[in-house]
């Protein structure tokens, strides 16, 4: 079944362009309709294809509390004062973890930069010292974890103290993120297939994942 239609993307559009309390209000019914409504519905189909590839990965449909990150967007240390986000998006965790800051997969919805993958975001300063001292202690099986990935996110411009400038992996010691990613077009998004098209997507992080969680002694 196709989860995502033109009206999904029709309405991300146009809060994009009314991006204001009385219009969002006033559009309320069409959010939770044509917006709400199906990415619950996606999360909801998609726990049994995550558990094959983790028993620990969680796809929550909660509407609050759940795997579906909230429309409204943090102001409070942003110039940038528009209340809603112009996208959707879910993040799908470790039961064992708490927060975003854990290994996981995402999905992100909007139009014109819809993506999927997983990774570990921002992580603490104890977690990202552990993941590169696996990295240092098991190269061979960090070697497997990222092969035939792009491995993304903010970086050093050195190695970081305590690590060796010319060890084979460098380079990826000097990342403060863990993610990989793969992009998607509207038209694949509102395709039947997307279901398959997302979970090959977490198919292909899975090692990733793994090497990070059993980096932080996460149960995968």
């Amino acid at each position: 079944m196709s989860y995502f239609t033109r009206s999904f993307f029709k309405y991300l559009k146009d809060l994009k362009t009314h991006n204001t309390r009385p219009w969002f209000e006033s559009n309320r019914a069409r959010y939770e309709a044509e917006v709400k409504e199906p990415m619950l519905r996606f999360i909801t189909d998609l726990g049994p294809g995550l558990r094959k590839i983790s028993p620990h990965l969680v796809a929550d449909p909660r509407p609050v509390n759940g795997s579906m990150f909230r429309i409204h967007r943090d102001i409070r240390f942003s110039r940038d004062k528009s209340p809603y986000k112009t996208g959707v998006g879910a993040y799908f965790r470790l039961v064992a973890a708490k927060d975003v800051h854990t290994p996981g997969l995402y999905l992100h919805i909007e139009p014109g930069r819809s993506s999927g993958g997983g990774g570990l975001w921002h992580p603490e300063a104890n977690a990202l010292k552990a993941v590169r001292d696996r990295i240092v202690a098991r190269p061979k099986e960090w070697k497997t974890a990222r092969a035939r990935l792009d491995i993304e996110g903010e970086a050093l411009k050195r190695v970081p103290a305590g690590y060796d400038a010319a060890h084979p992996f460098a380079e990826d010691l000097k990342l403060k993120d863990f993610t990989t990613g793969t992009e998607f077009s509207d038209s694949e998004v509102c395709a039947r297939n997307f279901m398959n098209q997302y979970l090959e997507v977490a198919r292909m992080a899975a090692p990733l994942l793994q090497f990070l969680t059993k980096a932080l002694q996460l149960p995968w």
